[in-house]
């Protein structure tokens, strides 16, 4: 790309299914899992309510209208004192728009929503090995090692 147009980054609302099917193209390309976001897998009637979900925030960045990139994230409201945490869950930017700042407009964004919400830290969480995201989170804050366990549901 000779002289790229910026990024605009934009919070997505419950009229906006159709960017958030774009969005999980972005998803499956970027993570190489085309099965899991799948953009044809939900109902505009399930997109739709996932985007009313005041605690599920959907930012995508979009060049000369074409979605780029994006952040899902969920905010947990916390027992032990007034406050949230933000989880930034999943993170893409297409190949050909990388290293041009837009993961980095992107955090900062969820970023300024933490504070208007009042959350106390955005985190995050990155596989061993996964150098480009850890190089990236690394250079936004501070590391935990922390190990990480999937339960599955009782039956």
């Amino acid at each position: 790309m000779d002289n790229p147009s910026p990024a605009i980054i934009r919070q997505l609302s419950p009229a906006d299914t159709e960017l958030a099917r774009e969005l999980l193209y972005v998803f499956g390309k970027a993570f190489e899992d085309e099965k899991t976001y799948d953009p044809k897998a939900s109902s505009e009637y399930y997109l739709g309510k996932l985007l009313t979900r005041n605690h599920f925030i959907v930012l995508v960045a979009l060049v000369d209208g074409e979605v780029v990139g994006g952040i899902a994230a969920y905010e947990m409201e916390k027992l032990e004192q007034e406050r949230s945490e933000i989880y930034l869950y999943d993170l893409a930017v297409l190949e050909r728009h990388r290293r041009r700042n837009i993961a980095t407009q992107l955090i900062d964004a969820l970023r300024a929503i933490a504070v208007e919400r009042g959350a106390g830290v955005v985190f995050v969480q990155a596989d061993k090995g996964d150098d480009p995201p850890i190089a990236l989170y690394s250079g936004l804050g501070t590391r935990e090692d922390v190990l990480h366990f999937n339960i599955e549901p009782k039956k």
